[in-house]
């Protein structure tokens, strides 16, 4: 069985703490911890750790409210985010929502429903993620340095998405749900802005909108709150004022309707006041007996007296159950534990008991009831047994429930990562006294499921993570434990299995996944997985360790190539690498989400035509205030298979650039192997075209020549695809991984660019500069053209223009430079006599 959840109770009353673990005792899940006071609570906090949290709001001299900003600090000893259940005496719906979100409190219950709280706590157990307070915001501002000026103004109340422009910012607000929008409605920007605000508002008339102003203008000022805008900041203006004014605008919707809504509570009281009066003590009585069977037992444990309420119970006759015993109803399992009961009660000295059983109603069905059993003893001290019966199968289904949503994953019917981590402990426990027993620990990761995800959309991914589910439970026992540990990430312990048994099973998963076929919008697709092992024995029961040497154990598959088993060893030498280059893997996708990219533009020149011909984009990011170079990251990117984010980042900061500088007049952009043939590609070029208004033949793809014959249909098609939007493609690197020219046939790519390994030796390697001629001979007889790197000196120029190669490009020509430096760049090479 699991280990029991601590759930800590703070509630100034003794009688409500007894009916909260009254109602949850049952459920036979929570250890219970009581304190009367917040002070009391904390201290306890302090020291100790606890799952879950009951409070009421009047708790001393620190309120419920605070007490629960006191958890969110993570001071105490206790997670941060502890789930927190607040039993408030008065309850108004958005008053409780808007001001639990403020507080981080997962869920409010007035005290009166409490015989809700199975299902309250089901539901926060089940969903509990770690939650923030801070609002969303939306920030039109152009100039990214006031952006990240308000961004670190705001960033304690608001999580905060920034746009440059009125059409990025039109099209996120459409996608997300933001309490505020904050635009930059300064004179420079005021047209744009007036705009923005009314498309804004036609979309939803009640959307908090604060505008930043700097003239004296009163009418202009006048004209935007009458226009719907939620309030304005002059600026220069005061940081902290910003942050009020901000918080006040967002939060304006939920005061007014709690307002109205509280109003109308108070209203209705006072309403229904009398008629409360009038009916409460008819209501009293309904509720004391509705439903409730009585009974009386003879001395021999048969029914002598029943009431009506027993047939609408079961559906038996009153007449026809007299003189049986209670049992005879019962289901085959309950029948020894009610006559054990009854058999306190009569010989026992036991007064009066109380069990939960299963009674069978006629037509076949199951009933939970909860039986209470009297002794009574008449005037000639013989015994006697009453009983009454409630039918509490909605509150036992509901406490089911809350046991099998606190062991298992919602999505997949699989047991969660809190089970998993029990039973592993457990079990790591049992060996510290085993000698002769093993077991093994898999660890399970689905290949490229993120773009599956990104692509189709999640719920695409949640039908493909419940068939893998059903593949799992199909190929494993039931005596092993598989659980979803959260995301495409899943684990298997193998109960008394050796290590080649346990290898069997892992290729076997392998097998059924890499086999099944699932479908998507009338099309058929496979994945895979990557699978890391480990043995669980008396020498090895640690369950921290057991976890990292499975998680080892599985990057090292994704590393030599997934779809594949690895079991742990104590050879695997390079896991430490391993695993400090999946935390900078983790750094720069994070850098690439924030946009914190540089790209640095180098010319191409035309040998023929004498000038600069076009430029290639260059990808530098920025960390630290430092330049890092794409062979100190892309290595990272791709064990994490994240390498299609850089490309998105790229392609749409290089067409911004094109169409803000006419002076990068043609770029080229490379695109990754794993990315190029990811179908989300050319919907996010056709759009970043769009956005910018940039012409499509002035942008060029890269892709390398190993990547692209890897898979020549699709690489054709894709080029064909980026041919009809009218962008130009070229294989780079030419000549490191082609066995014969005939594949160029097969390509539509305008440009070939020779690697520059032949390029640089070409002057004292005869064999490089054969080769360097023989591709400018082939491209040149299929309408190609050639591109050299590498160009380093003047000779390796001047032997280049010789032969006939089309363009060069290397330092010789010029370095590649910021975007900003283009005009002093083509500057100096104008000046250049050699090349003039």
């Amino acid at each position: 069985m699991a280990k029991q959840l601590k759930l800590l109770i703070l509630n100034a009353s003794v009688a409500e703490r007894e009916t909260i673990k009254t109602t949850l005792n049952k459920l036979n899940v929570f250890t219970f911890i009581e304190a009367s006071d917040s002070q009391d609570a904390l201290k306890i906090l302090k020291s100790h750790p606890v799952d879950i949290i009951i409070t009421g709001l009047e708790v001393g001299k620190i309120d419920g409210w605070r007490f629960s900003r006191m958890i969110r600090s993570g001071l105490l000893k206790t997670p941060k985010n502890t789930p927190i259940l607040l039993t408030p005496p008065i309850y108004c719906e958005r008053i409780a929502e808007t001001t639990a979100r403020s507080y981080g409190i997962d869920a409010v219950l007035p005290f009166e429903r409490q015989d809700m709280l199975p299902q309250v706590l089901a539901n926060v157990l089940s969903t509990h993620l770690e939650k923030s307070s801070r609002l969303n915001l939306l920030l039109l501002e152009t100039d990214n340095r006031k952006a990240k000026d308000i961004s670190e103004q705001l960033k304690l109340s608001f999580a905060i998405t920034h746009t440059t422009s009125t059409k990025a910012t039109l099209a996120t607000y459409l996608q997300q749900k933001f309490a505020i929008v904050l635009i930059d409605a300064t004179e420079s920007h005021s047209d744009t802005a007036a705009g923005l605000i009314s498309e804004i508002l036609q979309h939803n008339p009640k959307q908090a909108i604060v505008t930043i102003i700097d003239n004296n203008d009163a009418d202009y000022a006048e004209q935007l709150l009458l226009s719907g805008v939620t309030d304005f900041i002059r600026a220069p203006y005061d940081h902290s004022l910003l942050s009020k004014v901000c918080d006040h605008a967002a939060r304006r919707e939920d005061f007014m309707v709690s307002y109205a809504e509280f109003a109308q509570k108070v209203e209705q009281l006072s309403q229904s006041q009398s008629r409360y009066k009038e009916l409460f003590s008819a209501h009293q009585r309904i509720l004391l007996h509705l439903n409730t069977v009585v009974l009386e037992f003879n001395q021999e444990g048969n029914i002598r007296f029943i009431n009506p309420a027993w047939e609408h119970l079961t559906g038996y006759g009153i007449k026809s159950s007299l003189a049986k015993s209670l049992t005879d109803f019962c289901l085959p399992e309950c029948k020894t534990k009610l006559q054990d009961t009854i058999q306190r009660i009569l010989h026992g000295g036991e007064q009066q008991q109380q069990v939960e059983i299963q009674l069978k109603h006629k037509n076949g069905n199951a009933i939970w009831v909860e039986c209470r059993l009297q002794l009574i003893k008449n005037s000639q001290n013989s015994a006697t047994i009453t009983a009454t019966i409630d039918n509490i199968h909605e509150r036992k289904q509901a406490e089911l429930q809350l046991r099998h949503l606190a062991l298992h994953d919602t999505l997949t019917e699989l047991h969660n990562r809190y089970y998993f981590d029990q039973q592993l402990q457990r079990i790591c426990k049992a060996q510290y006294t085993s000698n002769d027993t093993e077991h093994a620990l898999i660890y399970i990761d689905l290949d490229h499921f993120k773009i599956i995800n990104d692509s189709k959309g999640h719920q695409q991914g949640d039908i493909v993570l419940k068939e893998v589910a059903q593949l799992f439970t199909a190929n494993i026992s039931d005596e092993h434990l598989v659980c979803r540990i959260g995301g495409d990430e899943f684990a298997v312990i193998l109960k008394n299995t050796n290590l080649l048994d346990a290898h069997l099973v892992a290729e076997s998963i392998c097998m059924a996944i890499e086999k099944h076929r699932f479908h998507s919008e009338g099309q058929e697709y496979s994945i895979s997985c990557s699978i890391g092992l480990t043995q669980i024995t008396e020498q090895n029961n640690d369950p921290s360790e057991c976890l990292k040497q499975a998680d080892i154990a599985l990057y090292v598959a994704k590393s030599l190539g997934r779809n594949l088993v690895h079991c742990y060893s104590k050879e695997d030498s390079h896991h430490n690498s391993l695993q400090a280059g999946l935390e900078w893997g983790h750094s720069i996708r994070q850098a690439l989400q924030h946009d914190a990219i540089e790209l640095h533009y180098q010319p191409i020149w035309d040998f023929k035509r004498g000038h600069v011909a076009y430029f290639e984009a260059l990808l530098r990011l920025k960390l630290d205030d430092e330049l890092i170079y794409p062979n100190q990251f892309i290595p990272a990117l791709e064990l994490l298979n994240d390498t299609f984010l850089m490309d998105q980042c790229v392609i749409r900061n290089a067409i911004k650039s094109v169409a803000e500088y006419p002076e990068l007049n043609q770029v080229a952009i490379n695109l990754s192997a794993q990315s190029f043939l990811d179908e989300r590609l050319l919907p996010h070029i056709e759009s970043s075209l769009k956005e910018y208004n940039v012409e499509p033949t002035r942008i060029i793809f890269e892709i390398t020549e190993s990547a692209s014959i890897n898979n020549l249909v699709a690489t054709r098609a894709m080029i064909e695809r980026l041919n009809g939007l009218g962008c130009h493609f070229s294989i780079d690197d030419f000549g490191t991984g082609f066995s014969t020219f005939n594949y160029l046939k097969q390509l539509p790519a305008q440009h070939v660019k020779i690697d520059g390994s032949f390029v640089r030796d070409m002057l004292n390697d005869p064999i490089d500069l054969a080769l360097v001629k023989a591709i400018n001979d082939i491209s040149r007889s299929l309408d190609k053209r050639s591109v050299a790197e590498y160009v380093e000196n003047k000779e390796i120029f001047l032997a280049l223009k010789e032969i006939g190669i089309d363009y060069g490009q290397g330092y010789f020509i010029a370095r590649p430079v910021p975007v900003e430096k283009i005009s002093d760049e083509l500057k100096k090479i104008s000046e250049n006599n050699l090349f003039n």
